[in-house]
Formats: structure tokens, C-alpha cells, sequence
């Protein structure tokens, strides 16, 4: 057909889809499913961060949180909703991001921060399926057998709960009713070669609190993508590479926010030497010194992840995301982060009036 003319694979890929596209039915929905089939392709995988508190693109506001669209293989993943409906709402439409053609929704944990968001996407995207953490008595609805309370039935029978004779099974109610959930306990398999990882925090003031990572197998490895890394990024990572055992990136909040420097290099340490990581792209809650930290320990394969950013996930995601990405936090950058910090409601156990 192509004689001895050898076209590149893209190529050829589009040319099929357009020949199956020209024998499917003509409608709508046809249009759009070849339409996407075709930016599928043509596409980079990448990763675009929607919400945070630093960022370099002037028509996106700033606040603490963490939201980021994953795009690859064809797939577009949601991962959590920041802190804001108005401003996740805003982000998104400056930025152009359709979130009505999603595949799904992963929200990391219960944290305000990483849901609230979740109103402006339902009112959207209603019928969207999202994958959220099963906790006992969580904001994401949850159940119980009624034999978890114990039972003294020497009391009269308008003192006991349910008369004396409750349900086998206690449902509780949800934050969002309407929403679409599934709820994850263990670390599963949601797509073809994109897992959610499930672990419980162990951690004061988060302990017992469960917490979901995404890992996507690539070419060149897993890409695991994080919202506030409660459990231990260390932990996140070991159970990344029961996936496989190359840890290509790693994307969003590392929870160093407070960390002392010992244990920042201790960990980044342990991120480049013991686990292997090639490429960190680290935004929200990984703070200005684990920043700074991972500039010296990372390099140039320490990738700038604020608002607004794009990062691929290619072999080389620092050539993938494009010429205009940033590598290191300016002084702007980092006047901005302080601000949000300082007038954010998450005081890290401050009280708001608190003062050095």
C-alpha cells in the first residue's frame, strides 16, 4: 500500500483510526469517540497540576491544596480537587481542561484540601466515577456491622439503640450523595496498568487515616502520583515497586511541610539511592526546604510542579513538559507559597492568631 515509503508509527496509528472512524455510523458520538481516539495519539502523556499554592501562570489563582488531570494512553485521570470549588472551577476553565470527558476520579483522602472541589466537578461531570478511600464513619459513606457497639439489654427498650433490635449492617452517610463512589480498602488494579495504592497512616495526627496513591505502569517505569503522602512517601514507594521495580516520577505532596532537614535529606536520600527514583516533580505539602533539598539531591530530574505546570511523563518528562517549564521555585514563587501559607485555615496545629 505505502510502496517502499516507511511511515513513522504515529502515523500509521492515525491513518488506521481515521480509515475505522470512515466506516463507523455518522453521529455525534461516534465523532467524538474518534475525535478523542485521534488526541490520544497525537498526545504526550503528561501531567497538568490544576490546584496549588505556588505556580508561575498568571491567570490561575493560587491556594492550599492539590488537584492534577493525568493524561496518557488515551486515559484522562482526575487525581483529588484542591481546596476551593470556585477556584478549582477557575484553574480549570483558564487552563481549558474538559472535565466532562473524564475516565475517572481518584481523591487521595478525606483532607478539605483535596475535596472540596468535588461540588463544582459533580455539577459537571455527575455521573463520573470516582475511586475514594474506605474509612469507618469517612466522609465518603461507609458501613458497619451493628455488632461493632456492645449491647446490655438490662436497659429498657427506649434506651437501647434501634429498640433493642438494630440492622445487621450500620450505613452511614456521605458528604456527596449523589456522588459515584467506590470505595477502596486494598491496593487494586482500576484500569489496565493503573493501580490505586491503599495504605493507613501511622502518623500523629493522621493515624488510622487511609490514604490512595495512583501508580501508572509506563515504558519506563511506575509513575506515582500522590496527594499528601500521610502514610510515608518511603512506604508509598515500596509498595509502587510490588508494580514494578523502576520508580520513573514521582508527582505531588511528599509531606515534609514541617519536616526537620535531617530527616528531609534522610528521606530524599532514601528516594534517590535506596528506591531508585529517576524524576520527582513535588508540589503542595512538600515545603520550601524539601524545594530547596531536592534541588541539590535531584538536580535538573527535580521538576518545577506548581499551578498551571505540565509535566511529562515520557522517557525525559524535563524535555516532554515543554520549553517554557520552570526547575527551580524564583523568589516570586516562593513570596507566594509563604502568603497562602500564612493565611491558609491549615495552621499545622497554630492557632490563627498565632505569632513567632
Amino acid at each position: 500500500m505505502f510502496g517502499n515509503a516507511m511511515l513513522p508509527l504515529r502515523q500509521i496509528a492515525i491513518l488506521l483510526i481515521a480509515i475505522v472512524a470512515f466506516e463507523l455510523p455518522a453521529s455525534a458520538a461516534s465523532d467524538a469517540v474518534g475525535t478523542r481516539m485521534v488526541e490520544s495519539v497525537r498526545k504526550p502523556a503528561q501531567l497538568t497540576v490544576l490546584f496549588d499554592a505556588f505556580g508561575r501562570n498568571p491567570a490561575l489563582k493560587k491556594d492550599w491544596g492539590y488537584a492534577a488531570l493525568i493524561e496518557i494512553a488515551g486515559r484522562r485521570i482526575l487525581f483529588d480537587t484542591g481546596n476551593d470549588a470556585e477556584i478549582f472551577k477557575h484553574n480549570v476553565e483558564a487552563l481549558g481542561i474538559d472535565l466532562t470527558t473524564l475516565d475517572f476520579v481518584v481523591l487521595s483522602h478525606r483532607h478539605g484540601d483535596h475535596t472540596t472541589g468535588l461540588s463544582y466537578l459533580l455539577s459537571v461531570n455527575p455521573n463520573v466515577q470516582i475511586y475514594a478511600p474506605k474509612e469507618n464513619f469517612g466522609v465518603f459513606g461507609s458501613s458497619l456491622p451493628s455488632t461493632f457497639y456492645r449491647k446490655d439489654e438490662s436497659l429498657p427498650q427506649d434506651m437501647r439503640y434501634f429498640g433493642g433490635a438494630p440492622p445487621d449492617v450500620l450505613k452511614f452517610g456521605k458528604a456527596w450523595p449523589s456522588a459515584k463512589l467506590t470505595l477502596v480498602e486494598q491496593t487494586m488494579q482500576i484500569a489496565p496498568g493503573v493501580h490505586v495504592i491503599s495504605l493507613v497512616s501511622d502518623k500523629p495526627g493522621t493515624l488510622e487515616m487511609r490514604e490512595l496513591s495512583l501508580a501508572i505502569e509506563t515504558p519506563e517505569g511506575v509513575v506515582v502520583v500522590v496527594g499528601c503522602s500521610h502514610p510515608g512517601i518511603e512506604r508509598i514507594v515500596e509498595a509502587a515497586k510490588a508494580i514494578d521495580q523502576r520508580i520513573h516520577l514521582i508527582a505531588g505532596g511528599l509531606h515534609l511541610v514541617t519536616t526537620p532537614d535531617a530527616e528531609i535529606d534522610r528521606q530524599l536520600e532514601a528516594l534517590r539511592k535506596t528506591y531508585g527514583v529517576a524524576w520527582i516533580a513535588a508540589g503542595h505539602c512538600t515545603g520550601e526546604p524539601a524545594f530547596a533539598a531536592l534541588l541539590r539531591r535531584f538536580g535538573d530530574h527535580s521538576l518545577y510542579a506548581g499551578a498551571g505546570a505540565t509535566i511529562g511523563l515520557g522517557a525525559n518528562p524535563r524535555a516532554d513538559a515543554g520549553p517554557t517549564t520552570r526547575y527551580a521555585l524564583r523568589d516570586e514563587d516562593l513570596l507566594t507559597y509563604r502568603t497562602v501559607m500564612r493565611n491558609s485555615f491549615l495552621r499545622f496545629g497554630r492557632p490563627a492568631n498565632h505569632k513567632r
